[in-house]
This record gives structure tokens, C-alpha cells and sequence, in this order.
């Protein structure tokens, strides 16, 4: 596999920076609503895009995380207790901004005896109340692997559930804090399941083979995962995990088309694609 070794992004990882009307707009119903996105919160090279065509991915339950992966950005510590009205200003905010479709994450809330799986549910429900035609996938934490605190988002019915896999198997325990391998399968094969469309997604460059990828692959497919995405991991500060390749879009193409062959409905896999990434394509 053709990997670039340097510290210098190359240039297909090289985007535009897009701030008009749509932008603005929604900044300003973010910061009115006083609301959390992983956008900012997660450092995601494409909120100007996203926020440019007037979509953001929604992130609950505060932003402090009582986990500490070392590729993510968000913010570790104690968080502050859970804001019921919270449910209702994501409700309002995707009504003022138009969604058709919308992406609620979180952190996660180890804290909390549901790990906010009641907050879950009472935001998607808020949601699909004041926006009934709006389509909504959620990407949620693996709850400590309790199932019954899963079925209460996954009762609330949205229309995709997402739990991130993040990287292959060898690697996880050193790039998750507290997340196991096997669990975050179990967690993606509940939510196949019920029924509900399942989607995952890994970061490639953390020191990966070609052979774990397609290991990994295999595994979501085991499970009855249906959707996958693939991207590049970036180094959010020099506190995180450094960057050890940047992978050639032509690899990313490579492992669309193996994910698409092995059976999934849709594989996003590029150097840009994060898990919210044009996710209204993954609902049809």
C-alpha cells in the first residue's frame, strides 16, 4: 500500500473554506440555541462545507466527555448534569434551520447510570414531533455495553443508528479509552437487529494494514452492519496520536469497492469523509 510519510498534509487533503449566508445562519441558530456540535467541538475539517450548505451534526448531552480516546478533541473531565430542556432547543433549532436530514452524537456520559440513553430518546422524539418529514440519524456511544439502555434510544426509532468502530482491532486499545472491540461489534449487531439501519465507521493513518481494514470489514458485515464510512485520521493537537500515513485517495477507492462487493448498502471512503458526512444518503 502507497502511503506518504510526512508531517505536511498532502494535497488531496488540502479544502476550500466556504463561509456565506448558510454558514452564518447556522452559527447563529447554534449559538442562539445554545447548543454543541461535534463539529467544533470535534475539530471536523468539513464544518465550513457542511455548515455552507446549511447542515450540522447536533452533539448532547454537553461537551465534556468522561472518556479520553487519544484521537478526539473533545474535551475530558466532569460534565455538567444532564439539561432536559436540551431535547427541545435541538428540536427548534432543526425546525429554524430546515433540515431534511439531521445527525444528533454525543459524548459519552460513563456518569450517568443510562449513560443518557433517556436524554437520547427524549431528543429524538422532540425532533421528529416539531420536524416529522425531517429524516434523522443518531451516532451513539456503546453505553457501557448494556443492552437495555440501547433499547431505549433504538425505541425511539430514528432512522439510522451509527456506532463508530473507529480502528481495527490490534489498534484499539491503545487509540480507545475505554472502548472494547468486540463490544462495539455486539453494540453495531443490535442495532442490525432491530431493524433500524446500522452504520459504522474507522479513521485509517493511526498505523493500520491493509489486511486489518478489510478484517474490519468483514466484521461489520458479520454483524449486519449496512453502512460504512472511511477517512483519514488528523491529528487534532500534538497532545493526540500522532499521524503515521496519509493514505492516497486511490486506497480509500479501493476499500469502497471491496466494502460495496462484501454486501454494505453504502461505503463512504475518502481522506475528508467523516461519520456524519453526507449522511442523508445513507437513509435512502
Amino acid at each position: 500500500m502507497e502511503v506518504t510519510r510526512s508531517r505536511q498534509k498532502p494535497d488531496w487533503l488540502k479544502i476550500k473554506v466556504p463561509k456565506g449566508k448558510e454558514y452564518i445562519g447556522v452559527r447563529e441558530v447554534i449559538d442562539r440555541n445554545k447548543l454543541h456540535t461535534i463539529c467544533t467541538s470535534g475539530q471536523c475539517p468539513n464544518k465550513e462545507d457542511c455548515w455552507g450548505r446549511g447542515t450540522a451534526t447536533f452533539m448532547i448531552l454537553g461537551n465534556i466527555c468522561t472518556r479520553s480516546c487519544k484521537f478526539c478533541s473533545v474535551a475530558t473531565g466532569r460534565p455538567l448534569p444532564a439539561d432536559w430542556a436540551e431535547p427541545q432547543r435541538v428540536a427548534e433549532s432543526v425546525k429554524l434551520m430546515k433540515l431534511r436530514h439531521c445527525v444528533i452524537t454525543s459524548v459519552d456520559r460513563d456518569d450517568l447510570e443510562d449513560g443518557g440513553a433517556a436524554i437520547w430518546a427524549a431528543t429524538i422524539r422532540a425532533v421528529r414531533e416539531l420536524n416529522p418529514d425531517t429524516t434523522m440519524e443518531t451516532l451513539v456511544p456503546d453505553f457501557r455495553g448494556r443492552k437495555e439502555y440501547l433499547e431505549i434510544v433504538m425505541d425511539a426509532r430514528p432512522d439510522v443508528i451509527s456506532h463508530n468502530l473507529e480502528t481495527v482491532r490490534r489498534l484499539t486499545p491503545g487509540v480507545r479509552s475505554a472502548a472494547i472491540y468486540e463490544r462495539s461489534l455486539e453494540v453495531i449487531g443490535w442495532i442490525a437487529e432491530s431493524g433500524i439501519r446500522s452504520k459504522s465507521g474507522i479513521m485509517l493513518g493511526l498505523g493500520e494494514t491493509e489486511e486489518e481494514v478489510i478484517r474490519v470489514i468483514d466484521d461489520l458485515r458479520s454483524v449486519g452492519c449496512e453502512v460504512l464510512t472511511i477517512g483519514q485520521y488528523l491529528q487534532p493537537s500534538m497532545k493526540h496520536l500522532p499521524v503515521k500515513e496519509y493514505i492516497r485517495p486511490e486506497q480509500f477507492e479501493k476499500y469502497r469497492k471491496i466494502g460495496l462487493d462484501k454486501g454494505f448498502r453504502h461505503v463512504e471512503s475518502g481522506p475528508l469523509v467523516r461519520s456524519s458526512y453526507h449522511a442523508e444518503k445513507h437513509v435512502l
